[in-house]
């Protein structure tokens, strides 16, 4: 029960049927065809345990017209011999399939009955359950919570939508629905009394989201001053100097919105979203000179290794001529490199710190944190996040009030508008929409394995020319080590056949100075054929690289294949990314395969994907796994998300304690989540 999250009575009540069984009537042996599944009711007539390669409890039923149907259970326990020894009346509920010996029921459900055992009044709930609890203790427990749990109308009648029954009729309504209600109405969520439960939950959400954003206001964070000359501070017009590039309008636009937000003394919330190699780094790197400029540090992490020391090297280049010192931190740097990067930190010597989780230990302390950065937020936990919050409220003197820091969370996941209005509604958004000059389009083939040699030849080719490739391997679910098994065996396969060219190894299992050497040699052109798991998934960049072989592209998510084939495109040289795929495709796997090959628009793949898996990968673990919206659907619901949006705005101003009510009601602990 705790895990399937039902602590409280109005958990119970909120716990609905996945789908229900139609126990309400009985249907006549000779009436039943292959494949159906139907009640049946009769009389044992015989009953045997048969060995055939394995014991088996086999029983033959008539019924009262005298139609017989053979019952046969594979596993079975004396209590089920008892039951269905001969001459017992008995209900039985299952699939009908043809057998040798004419129509069987494979463990059907089954009880003894007598000729006046009324059926069952409504449809039978199958509720979502572990394999530890039964149906039958779920069912009661579900019914007597629902009996318990308070469900007093909260909202005000005036926001509900028009007809809607209440919520306690919905729910007595959805838990034991009447026999001869459509079941697909009730299993595809578009009864009215879903209706009313797909409110209740998104107004509660919204409300949630507004509330996480105006306990924000009320916090305190740093407020930074911005030194003008001309319309930048000294420190950025210096960076922005000392850049081999110009920047792009889009650029400049969310730079002026970042710095806004830091003028300002609430603690800024804001995800900087754009497509993959548009140029996320240096307005972060713009944000940071703000921080420091005034005197405070700037904290930037992120997911992986390799993506940290990306930034971290970028970041020093631009950076260190400007006299800013920049602290490295991740879990691999460990002894007197460590302690003294940590003297940096907590000295206030390094401007910057840059790092993957390590940055949120213990043992580092900051002398004056005042913006925090998080690339790959969805890589992120809650608990990762609190915690870098956490580290500015340790500098607080006792007796004042915490200071927050300025959060900029950067996404290369671009969010679809759906869930910017919903799990995402407490954040501003800031969207770079164009690409740095310079940059090729990519050109997207999809192959099945079968031309795995021809794709070979052309890398062949492609290395004689000076250009190079990356070759991923195929993710094998939840199997590090046959991850890198395979990853080991393709590049063996791949030196073979391209004898005279550099081929390179890349795996999560390598040591970082392993990697740092790997990535060097490929960098600088010395390694003709970097093969790798997905640990160069974000953030590398190599400009002469314009060949990207992704194998088994069908077991990767869309969102991770955009950002795979990101990895070229990055120089002059007409790139291309070729898909090979294992047959034969699920149509999840032909969706993925075909939005890739039709589009490299980071917003259209992130509303693909929304459509194929739903919400749950944008989300990562910005819920801690928990999803908030179990009932809605983001891509059916949008018109009820604006009727929420409207309502929770009105309900905060001018209902706060019933607004309060209805969030623990539907959220309970789960809306901590939303203040991270």
């Amino acid at each position: 029960m705790e895990k399937l999250g039902l602590r409280r009575d109005i958990d119970l009540a909120l716990h609905l049927p996945m789908r229900y069984e139609d126990e309400t009537r009985l249907v006549p042996i000779a009436s039943l065809r292959d494949g159906d599944t139907a009640q049946v009711e009769g009389t044992v007539n015989h009953a045997e345990v048969q060995i055939r390669g394995r014991r088996q409890l086999v029983a033959r039923l008539a019924d009262d017209e005298g139609d017989e149907l053979v019952l046969r259970f594979l596993h079975f326990f004396p209590s089920h011999q008892k039951a269905l020894s001969e001459g017992h009346r008995v209900r039985v509920r299952g699939e009908a399939r043809g057998g040798f010996f004419g129509l069987e029921m494979v463990h059907p459900a089954f009880k003894v009955v007598d000729e006046a055992t009324p059926l069952a009044a409504a449809l039978t709930p199958v509720y979502p359950s572990s394999a530890a609890l039964p149906q039958a203790y779920l069912r009661r427990a579900v019914a007597s919570g629902l009996q318990r749990a308070d469900l007093g109308e909260i909202i005000p009648a005036a926001l509900l939508p028009q007809g809607m029954s209440t919520l306690r009729e919905a729910l007595r309504f959805l838990h034991q629905p009447a026999p001869e209600v459509s079941l697909q109405a009730l299993e595809n969520h578009s009864h009215p009394a879903w209706q009313r439960l797909k409110f209740e939950e998104l107004l509660a959400q919204q409300l949630s989201q507004l509330q996480a954003k105006q306990e924000r206001a009320l916090q305190v964070a740093p407020a930074f001053k911005l030194a003008r000359r001309g319309l930048q501070d000294p420190l950025q017009e210096r960076l922005l100097a000392a850049l081999p590039f110009g920047l792009t309008n889009a650029q400049r636009r969310v730079g002026d919105e970042i710095a806004t937000d830091l003028q300002l003394p609430v603690p800024m919330n804001r995800l900087l979203q754009g497509d993959v190699g548009s140029g996320k780094t240096v307005v972060a790197a713009l944000a940071a000179a703000i921080a420091i400029q005034n005197g405070w540090q700037c904290a930037l992490m992120a997911p992986t290794e390799i993506l940290a020391e990306q930034h971290f090297r970028k970041l020093v280049t631009w950076l260190e001529p400007l006299n800013i010192g920049v602290a490295w931190l991740t879990g691999s740097r460990k002894g007197k490199g460590r302690r003294a990067m940590l003297e940096m930190v907590a000295s206030g010597k390094a401007g910057l710190v840059v790092g993957t989780h390590a940055v949120i230990q213990a043992d580092v302390q900051f002398a004056k944190l005042g913006l925090a950065i998080i690339d790959e937020q969805h890589r992120f936990g809650v608990a990762q996040r609190l915690a870098l919050r956490s580290k500015l409220e340790e500098l607080t003197p006792p007796g004042t009030q915490a200071l927050e820091p300025h959060l900029l969370m950067m996404s290369a996941t671009p969010i679809p508008r759906t869930l910017a209005m919903t799990v995402f509604a407490d954040l501003d958004i800031s969207t770079i929409d164009e690409l740095p000059p310079g940059r090729t389009p990519i050109v997207t083939k999809v192959f099945s394995l079968s031309k795995r040699d021809a794709v070979i030849a052309r890398l062949r080719d492609d290395a004689v020319q000076g250009r190079q490739t990356y070759w991923v391997c195929p993710l094998i679910e939840e199997s590090e080590h046959l991850d890198l098994q395979n990853a080991t065996a393709t590049h063996a396969y791949l030196a073979d056949a391209l004898q005279g060219h550099s081929v390179g190894l890349l795996h999560g299992r390598m040591k970082p100075a392993e990697k740092a050497q790997v990535m060097a040699a490929f960098t600088s052109g010395q390694t003709s054929v970097l093969v790798s798991t997905t640990v160069i998934e974000v953030g590398v960049d190599v400009p002469n690289a314009s060949l990207m072989v992704i194998e088994h592209a069908e077991r990767f998510g869309l969102s991770q294949l955009h950002q795979l084939r990101g990895r070229v495109g990055r120089g002059a040289a007409a790139s291309v990314c070729v898909l090979l795929y294992g047959g034969p495709l699920s149509s999840t796997g032909k969706a993925r395969l075909k939005a890739m090959a039709e589009t490299n628009d980071g917003f259209e793949i992130a509303r693909r994907d929304l459509e194929i898996r739903g919400p749950g990968e944008f989300l990562g673990a910005r819920q801690s796994g928990a999803q908030l919206l179990r009932f809605a659907d983001l891509t059916e619901d949008l018109e009820m998300v604006h009727v929420a949006r409207a309502a929770a705005e009105v309900m905060l101003r001018d209902h706060r304690s019933a607004a309060e009510r209805h969030v623990v009601r539907w959220l309970g602990s789960k809306a901590e989540y939303l203040k991270a």
